[in-house]
């Protein structure tokens, strides 16, 4: 048996003798604005100090003149008032193309044509909210009428539309130039169509949008008019062609599921198009990554997957190699405003 050996004391490392970066105590009456609290938390720990360092990737993202930038967004973050979150994005050139849900843009559509959404009060119940046309939202509501008469726009901004092949970027920009032409006021569609920025819903049928696209078709059928075509490949290939022309790219994401990894799927698909088809493809991997999602990675799904796990997938450039990235595990109605806040300041500093 070999015998024990115990550790010398004298030779102990300082952790400055292996470069390790030393923390330091939050003091907020230091910090004068949100970049100083960012910067702040960034030198603390557990989430703290990942959103810190999610303002420093963020922030240096934006400030990359070469970087083409995606945001991807899930969950009910129109519905929880988030919106115009996203309009500043757009609206700063923080965001370069858009991939979504269906839900999150329609709810967006109900707000942006003045419709409203509701707190929801616990002692009523869901047979009761179904009954009166309330559909729930976690602790918010959204009126059956508010989808109905959104369909109706939807409906008349297709009746104009000359093209017999839809895709979810065509209708985006439709609607957007509708809330251009109509609506004042801010709304993340008009401001991606004032802005060329794309919107893409790969997802588009799982959602009230592909729902009223659908009974539209119904209707011309109805009327025994020619229904309308819908091709997601038109999206994919035009979200592609955007991706290999940018110097660099970089991806911004609001929780998982099918915008994340939509987004991040173009670099595989340029790599398997040089592989099989011989030309026409490429080498893309994403710089620069900030994602915000509560979902943890051991429950195994899109929502919960790591940049790192993304990097097996050819998704991601090592960090090794210069990419940069930071994950935030929090409610992204918590962590997402500051964050952004704290950038926007850290952008006007530095003009």
């Amino acid at each position: 048996m070999e015998k024990e050996q115990r550790r010398d004391a004298s030779n102990f490392a300082t952790g400055f003798s292996d470069k390790f970066e030393p923390l330091e105590a939050l003091d907020i009456g230091k910090a004068k604005d949100f970049d100083e609290l960012a910067k702040a938390m960034s030198k603390t720990a557990f989430g703290g100090r990942t959103l810190g360092e999610a303002v420093d990737v963020l922030h240096e993202m934006a400030s990359d003149k070469e970087c083409f930038i995606v945001g991807t967004f899930s969950g009910a973050m129109t519905v929880a008032k988030m919106g115009l979150l996203i309009c500043d994005m757009i609206d700063r050139g923080m965001l370069h193309a858009i991939v979504t849900t269906g839900a999150l843009m329609t709810h967006g559509f109900v707000e942006s044509v003045g419709m409203r959404h509701f707190k929801h009060k616990f002692n009523m119940n869901d047979e009761e909210l179904y009954e009166k046309g309330y559909d729930r939202v976690y602790d918010t509501l959204e009126l059956e009428k508010n989808l109905d008469d959104t369909e109706i726009v939807i409906a008349k901004v297709l009746d104009g539309d000359k093209n017999e092949v839809m895709s979810s970027y065509r209708l985006n920009y439709l609607l957007g130039e509708y809330l251009h032409k109509n609506v004042k006021g801010r709304a993340i569609l008009k401001s991606a169509y004032q802005k060329k920025v794309p919107v893409y819903i790969p997802a588009f049928t799982d959602s009230e949008m592909g729902l009223d696209f659908a009974i539209y078709n119904r209707k011309r059928a109805m009327k025994k008019i020619k229904p309308l075509l819908f091709d997601s490949f038109f999206d994919l290939e035009e979200y592609t062609e955007k991706i290999q022309k940018a110097k660099k790219i970089g991806i911004f994401t609001i929780g998982g599921g099918v915008p994340r990894n939509w987004a991040q799927q173009v670099g595989p698909y340029l790599d398997i198009i040089e592989k099989r088809v011989g030309s026409g493809g490429g080498f893309k991997r994403f710089h620069y990554g900030v994602r915000i999602c509560p979902e943890p990675v051991n429950w195994g799904g899109l929502s919960g997957c790591t940049y790192s796990e993304g990097i097996s997938w050819g998704k991601f450039v090592p960090e090794k190699d210069g990419g940069r990235y930071a994950e935030v595990l929090a409610d992204a109605t918590i962590a997402w405003p500051i964050i952004l806040k704290a950038v926007f300041e850290r952008l006007e500093k530095n003009k």
